[in-house]
């Protein structure tokens, strides 16, 4: 072969070599940038609360797209929040919410954008006698029936006729929730997620841990308690209190010892959509979320025929607890609602706190219930 085209050959060759070689550096180094900007995206997107940070981890683990929506970080609720007044609806079932995820890169704790805080407006409510307020002791009823404040005095001369034994085997008292999944903030923030529900079906969150401390209040005085965990409100909200009616029922049947039953919930005071009641009393130093409790009135089509001795507990247990923690009740609510009272004469409804208040403030608030109902009714 001619040396000349030998040499041409050998040239062509090497700048053949060295332009792959130069391309392959360049793309390596682009594709290193493209990675690095894709993560500055997404620590952005997490940073503002993007649903594009959860569609990036869905991508980086496929199929778990609908997952991540569905069960964000704790500080994002994605439930939808029925207060217990209305009408009942559908809910979709809620899943516990995640802490954080395993991820290839750093977990971020999401946190609230400005754009979608609320306000939490901390108050104590408080009435006095007039008007639809009627007194009793040191409790005050809400009355939104048709009796007059006269015959609801009069029917509260008559002493309750309801009273537990200490050290007794067998169970007295039956805590139950026909809406488990109720929940409260988790900090003393001064403000919501606008996107939140306050539902979760995690044991630990919801009115159950709240059914626990008063249960070990109830068994520290000497009370048989049976404290049942069913979530009534899961999968459907819709029907829970005919199925919280065949727990009371079946409980009954074989516990006739049975003399109270509370079903405990969370109240929802929302004035508008961007903010939340926070109903507190400060006791013994201590922040504790505000209690009310409901009794129901029969307008003759509801067959409750024991419901002014509902009324009589609920009053005496409402003053007991003013006489020992006072301010730390909302007026007793008095109105044509049945909620399973014409199951016994010793059931009552109970709301503590609303959804403004903290799991914390709850939990204080049943140790404190615990205490006046032992004193109320233990003989």
């Amino acid at each position: 072969m001619d040396k000349r085209v030998f040499r041409n050959f050998s040239l062509k060759t090497a700048k053949q070599k060295f332009s792959a070689g130069a391309a392959f550096v360049f793309q390596t180094l682009f594709g290193i940038f493209c990675c690095f900007l894709g993560v500055c995206l997404i620590f952005s997107a997490a940073k503002n609360g993007s649903d594009i940070f959860y569609y990036a981890l869905a991508f980086a683990s496929p199929g778990s797209a609908i997952e991540f929506l569905q069960n964000p970080p704790s500080e994002i609720k994605t439930d939808i929040e029925e207060p217990v007044f209305e009408n009942e609806t559908d809910i979709p079932k809620t899943e516990s919410p995640k802490e954080n995820f395993v991820f290839e890169i750093p977990v971020i704790k999401t946190e609230v954008p400005e754009n979608r805080r609320g306000k939490i407006t901390e108050t104590q409510y408080s009435a006095s006698e007039g008007g639809t307020y009627v007194a009793f002791e040191n409790a005050i009823i809400k009355n939104c029936t048709h009796h007059s404040a006269e015959k609801i005095k009069s029917k509260l001369g008559e002493s309750h006729s309801l009273s537990l034994e200490s050290n007794l085997e067998e169970p007295q008292v039956l805590l139950y929730h026909t809406h488990a999944t109720e929940g409260y903030e988790k900090e003393d923030s001064g403000f919501f997620d606008t996107a939140g529900t306050w539902r979760t079906t995690d044991p630990d969150e919801n009115m159950i841990s709240v059914g626990d401390v008063l249960t070990s209040v109830l068994s520290e005085k000497g009370i048989c308690v049976i404290h049942d965990g069913t979530m009534h409100d899961d999968p459907s909200y819709k029907g829970s209190y005919q199925r919280s009616a065949v727990t009371i029922k079946n409980h009954l049947s074989e516990n006739p010892g049975i003399k109270i039953c509370l079903d405990i919930h969370r109240d929802a005071i929302e004035p508008s959509a961007t903010e939340i009641m926070k109903p507190t009393a400060v006791i013994n130093g201590k922040k504790a979320a505000q209690i009310m409790i409901i009794s129901g009135c029969d307008d003759g089509t509801m067959d409750m025929p024991d419901y002014w001795e509902n009324l009589r507990f609920a009053a005496a247990l409402a003053s007991k607890i003013e006489e020992l923690y006072p301010g730390l009740t909302r007026p007793i609510l008095f109105d044509y609602r049945k909620y399973n009272m014409d199951l016994s004469p010793g059931l009552l409804l109970i709301e503590i706190g609303a959804t403004g208040n903290t799991l914390l403030e709850a939990q204080y608030s049943a140790e404190l219930l615990g205490n006046a109902l032992a004193e109320l009714l233990i003989e």
